[in-house]
């Protein structure tokens, strides 16, 4: 019996598998987590295939790939789509799903159906919600029904209505304690890590230093125990401000501006497709296509 699961042919089986575990033995050895965005098969596959430790199916999609001005028009029926397209190219990132908007707002039993939705429709093996203390609840209703649930504090899109924008969080005393203690309660109501955006340098520090599961900075500073970013915005793809904490590590951009301006010409030029890009009949079917007498009769 084989033992190469269905659509692993092609990718390396010597790559390891990250899990929550693996995630946690990385904080303690003090080795880097990375993870990226990615929302199809054709950059997931990329992602995956490069080592990186955490793939994101985030609700960023709206913005990245959709063309929504937020986050918050995104939905659950988007959120399969675009996961169970990524679940097709990962096999050694762990795949987390963002929960969308309003898809764990309503209440804990409708918020622990739309997980596992996430779960057993699109192969999510973590999904990600947002907010601190007011969602513990949801994060231990989540974990006891064995689904790993990842945080988010500090700056949290879905959030920009109520906090005015997106704007950096944690800059006084009071909202740093109470980044803190949002962290610690996560933890203990059985988060497998913390994503921390938008916060000082100095606040992540004392997060990451004070809790025994990782965290995922995302301008947030170094100290993080990992780094993620939008896969777009790594590679120029996208049109709106870019933020401060986003570097650029390619132009794909220009890249994808410049053939297809060469696409355009070569096609007004006529110069595409050239003979040698064509398909031809062979010598007999032509020579026979050709004789006066096979030319097909008129219909009566």
């Amino acid at each position: 019996m084989s033992l190469i699961q269905p659509g692993m042919q092609g990718h390396s089986m010597s790559a390891r598998k990250t899990t929550p575990q693996s995630l946690q033995d990385q904080k303690r050895r003090q080795t880097p987590i990375t993870a990226l965005t990615a929302y199809d098969y054709a950059t997931a596959r990329l992602v995956d295939e490069a080592g990186i430790d955490l793939l994101l199916v985030g609700d960023s999609l709206g913005m990245a790939v959709l063309g929504y001005e937020s986050t918050l028009p995104v939905t659950m029926e988007e959120m399969l789509h675009h996961t169970r397209a990524v679940r097709r190219a990962v096999h050694s990132a762990l795949l987390v799903a963002d929960m969308p908007y309003g898809s764990y707002h309503l209440g804990t039993e409708d918020a622990v159906r739309n997980a596992m939705r996430l779960v057993k429709e699109a192969g999510a093996e973590a999904v990600k919600i947002e907010g601190g203390s007011e969602r513990v609840h949801l994060v231990a209703a989540m974990t006891s029904v064995e689904i790993p649930v990842v945080g988010h504090i500090g700056l949290t899109p879905q959030s920009v209505h109520r906090t005015g924008g997106y704007k950096v969080q944690g800059r006084t005393l009071a909202a740093v304690e109470t980044l803190c203690e949002d962290a610690l309660l996560l933890q203990q109501a059985g988060a497998i890590a913390i994503v921390l955006e938008g916060v000082p340098r100095e606040v992540a520090t004392r997060i990451t230093a004070s809790l025994e599961i990782p965290t995922i900075g995302i301008g947030a500073g170094p100290e993080c125990d990992g780094q993620i970013l939008v896969f777009h915005d790594l590679f120029q793809l996208t049109f709106n401000h870019t933020p401060k904490f986003v570097r650029s590590f390619g132009d794909a951009g220009e890249l994808f501006r410049s053939g297809l301006e060469a696409y355009r010409e070569a096609v007004t030029a006529k110069t595409f497709p050239n003979d040698t890009e064509s398909y031809h009949l062979s010598h007999d079917v032509l020579q026979e296509l050709n004789e006066p007498d096979l030319v097909p009769a008129k219909r009566r």
